[in-house]
């Protein structure tokens, strides 16, 4: 799964980058509003991958029900990240959004070449 892993170096390696610039709370809170697009979008990426290399007709209602498990668990992520863990709203949210919207256009690329494979 090549695409999972890029995601995973480009994040790391841009948080590490991030790291060395911020201070240590702030890297922290930059960590976390990464793992959660990565872990939601590495998983995305895998199932739909082996969705549709075994299953192509049920690669939409996976992609449907995915996006709802999403709309939950990213609603608790961010909840739990500013009242449980206490980050600071501006930092997290940041990281969160920049993350969340870079993870999935990495991931709309990589599908959009795996269905480009198919049709040849």
């Amino acid at each position: 799964m090549k695409p999972i892993a890029y995601m995973a170096a480009v994040s790391v390696t841009s948080w590490l980058i991030a790291a060395l610039i911020v201070d240590r709370r702030t890297s922290l809170e930059i960590l976390f509003g990464m793992l959660g697009p990565l872990a939601a979008a590495s998983g995305t990426w895998y199932l739909a991958a082996w969705v549709y290399r075994e299953r192509p007709a049920e690669l939409t209602g996976l992609m449907i029900g995915a996006f709802f498990l999403k709309m939950v668990f990213f609603g608790a992520y961010v909840a739990a990240m500013l009242r449980i863990m206490q980050f600071r709203p501006i930092p997290f949210v940041v990281s969160f959004t920049a993350y969340f919207i870079g993870l999935y256009l990495m991931e709309a690329l990589d599908l959009k070449r795996l269905f480009s494979e198919r049709s040849r």
